[in-house]
């Protein structure tokens, strides 16, 4: 027997937006002015538009997706005329198969369904989306559309006519970065064609686009124009960003540009904030190493750094520690280049020099704003590092990255930077290391018998057998046998030995070999132990860890 479906007025009391009174009102006014319910109670002023489509979507069990910032497929927009979606208030979105998905302001409009598949060939799928964000889009869509690269080289001046294909080619190439989870997209001008990479799982893979290199200066133009950059310069660099939709993700994506011999290259960082999860049981922490930073972050004062190469996580461990902390009893600040999540409940700075914010100057200012924990995005200078010595040394949490190889390093790198060993050893509460290996991909794991030389670099007894894991490559990880990342980690516990060294200047050597014999485990180990759970491969590990650890 079929549930019976809640009506509008239902939806909305439930969640609490209308009351009986405000229900029994509309319906009144609805039936004197032959409206629908949801158009009196708009014009009534009790509800928004938003609120009622909301309200639709969860009785007919359909998506409502804000589409006003999201990127379109021209091929897929042109299949309804431009006068028909501005004046339908409809926009199509996708093309699967022989399936159009189509964001429609009125899903109740049987006969719009039907307009579009006659107009089209094509099923229909419908989702919702309001009057005013459809609208946004299709404005935003064919302002776009209609623009025409001028701005180009002498010897390029045959491409100005080529824009559409060049918004084409420039949406496949970030819908394809989308759809294959890069983290970052590369276009580098050549003798004589322009490169495009991707960074998937930490290593760039070259894409087969085979651009001539005609189109270079169109494509630098298209990409300067969606970030908001002076497409009449060409001889400095310059940094942008894109806010925009692919697919159902919603993107903020850094964009930087390097001049070079053959023309500007680019790079663009991707950040999936509609999927971007973090919290410490996420980072791929063993349960020693989780429980460890756990009762870290319930210290009162001290400092917690975090530490690793460029593109090894140091930031998404910043913020799983941050979620953890946050809470409505603390005062959280954080200054940051850039920010990449955004918390609720957590006040978070953007450093801007040209506005006279920088690390040390930001930090200077959040400790007049009674702080109980300050993050750093990173201590790049000793003028940054004191202030953050100081504000753990008067009580406050303070959370940082610095860029250093390992733990041990980095007292002999803040040593360098002039600060003196005594403060450090008060100040510093643990140092995280950490790297990030990649993943057997699930879908073509296969086990095998390690090999003698693969036991004895894991440490593992010859005389035993030892089943490991590969990916075989499949259409799924782009036959890499690796699909997804996770970390490894080593934790130096500045505990009162270490501390003792640490005022005696010992060399980092001299103080790994003293915290192994506390129990300290290397990030290399950290990755040993999850080869040997199945996890990543031996020569992934090696990869990223040095062999004499």
């Amino acid at each position: 027997m079929a549930t019976e479906r809640k009506k509008i007025g239902q939806i909305l009391k439930e969640s609490g937006l209308i009351t009986d009174e405000q229900l029994e009102e509309a319906l009144s006014y609805a039936k004197k002015h032959n409206l629908r319910l949801g158009e009196a109670l708009i014009q009534l002023n009790f509800v928004r538009e938003e609120d009622i489509l909301r309200a639709i979507s969860h009785q007919l069990n359909i998506p409502y997706l804000e589409v006003g910032s999201m990127l379109f497929d021209p091929e897929v927009v042109g299949l309804l005329p431009e006068n028909f979606c501005k004046r339908n208030k409809v926009i199509p979105l996708f093309l699967v198969d022989d399936t159009l998905t189509v964001a429609v302001a009125d899903p109740l409009n049987i006969y719009l369904i039907d307009d579009i598949a006659s107009m089209t060939g094509k099923k229909v799928n419908v989702v919702v989306s309001s009057a005013k964000e459809i609208e946004k889009a299709l404005e935003h869509f064919y302002a776009r559309a209609d623009f025409e690269v001028l701005n180009l080289d002498d010897e390029n001046l045959e491409t100005d006519l080529v824009d559409k294909p060049v918004i084409k080619l420039v949406n496949n190439i970030l819908m394809q970065a989308s759809q294959k989870e890069a983290s970052d997209i590369h276009i580098e001008p050549g003798k004589t064609k322009l490169r495009i990479r991707f960074r998937i799982d930490g290593i760039l893979r070259e894409q087969d686009f085979n651009i001539p290199y005609s189109l270079n200066s169109a494509v630098i133009s298209r990409i300067k124009i969606l970030s908001n950059m002076d497409i009449a310069e060409k001889r400095s660099p310059q940094d942008g960003r894109i806010q925009l939709k692919l697919g159902m993700k919603d993107y903020d994506i850094r964009v930087s540009t390097l001049p070079t011999i053959y023309g500007e290259k680019i790079v663009m960082r991707l950040l999936d904030k509609s999927s971007a999860s973090v919290g410490l049981t996420s980072l791929g922490l063993n349960e020693r190493h989780l429980k460890t930073i756990k009762k870290l972050l319930n210290q009162p004062n001290g400092i917690i750094l975090v530490t690793g190469p460029t593109g090894s996580g140091k930031t998404t461990t910043l913020y799983s520690c941050l979620k953890e902390l946050n809470s409505e009893d603390k005062n959280i600040i954080t200054i940051e280049d850039p920010v990449e999540y955004q918390f609720d409940n957590i006040n978070q700075v953007q450093v801007n020099p040209q506005a006279g914010i920088t690390f040390a100057n930001g930090l200077r200012a959040i400790l007049r704003q009674d702080p109980d924990i300050i993050m750093v995005g990173e201590i790049r200078d000793k003028e940054t590092a004191e202030i953050a010595v100081q504000a753990a040394l008067t009580g406050h949490l303070v959370l940082s990255t610095i860029h250093t190889n390992d733990a041990s390093s980095t007292i002999s790198r803040l040593i360098e930077m002039e600060i003196e060993p005594f403060l450090l050893a008060s100040s510093i509460r643990a140092i995280i290391g950490q790297r990030l290996v990649r993943k057997i991909c699930p879908n073509c794991e296969v086990s095998y018998i390690a090999r003698d030389d693969e036991k004895m670099v894991l440490g593992y007894p010859l005389n035993e057998t030892l089943k490991l894991k590969k990916g075989k490559g499949c259409s799924i990880c782009s036959n890499t046998g690796y699909k997804g990342r996770t970390g490894i980690y080593e934790i130096l516990i500045v505990n009162s030995e270490i501390r003792k060294m640490i005022v005696g200047k010992k060399t980092p050597d001299e103080i790994i070999e003293k915290a192994k014999k506390l129990g300290y485990i290397t990030m290399q180990q950290d990755g040993f132990n999850k080869v040997i759970e199945g996890i990543t491969t031996l020569e992934e590990v090696l990869r990223v860890t040095r062999i004499t650890e």
